[in-house]
């Protein structure tokens, strides 16, 4: 019986890191009612209710595209980082493939930088131009 725990201990283990890592996904809280807005009459039930007003203006339709937008560059560019580091590891200690590699982080990391800078300028000029409004 011990050898057979010996053997699977490698998956026993990964069984039970997967569940802790998994279960607290999977607890269902109720949200608590002090944020929440009663609706209707007559028990109809609560609601989430933001403080402040929504405005759905061009400005905050045009910001939503945009943040959307570097969002998903700066995805890539973290997946181009992923490829680059991936391909230095499988060089094999070819260099001509750990220069292309290399390349490939290095222009990947520029792009995440020039991303992440127009996020904070976008962030920046969004707050402003839609505090004045």
């Amino acid at each position: 019986m011990m050898n057979k725990i010996k053997e699977y201990r490698h998956l026993i283990l990964l069984f039970f890191l997967l569940a802790v890592l998994i279960v607290p996904y999977f607890v269902f809280a109720a949200t608590p009612l002090d944020n929440l807005e009663k609706v209707g009459t007559e028990g109809a039930g609560y609601a989430p209710y933001e403080d402040g007003e929504y405005n759905n203006t061009f400005i905050t339709v045009v910001g939503v595209i945009i943040k959307a937008f570097l969002s998903l560059l700066g995805v890539i560019f973290i997946v181009l980082i992923l490829f680059g580091g991936y391909n230095w590891m499988t060089a094999a200690g070819d260099e001509q493939k750990v220069s292309k590699a290399k390349d490939t982080i290095s222009r990947a990391l520029i792009g995440l930088i020039i991303v992440v800078g127009s996020f904070a300028i976008w962030q920046f000029i969004s707050n402003a131009i839609i505090l004045e409004i």
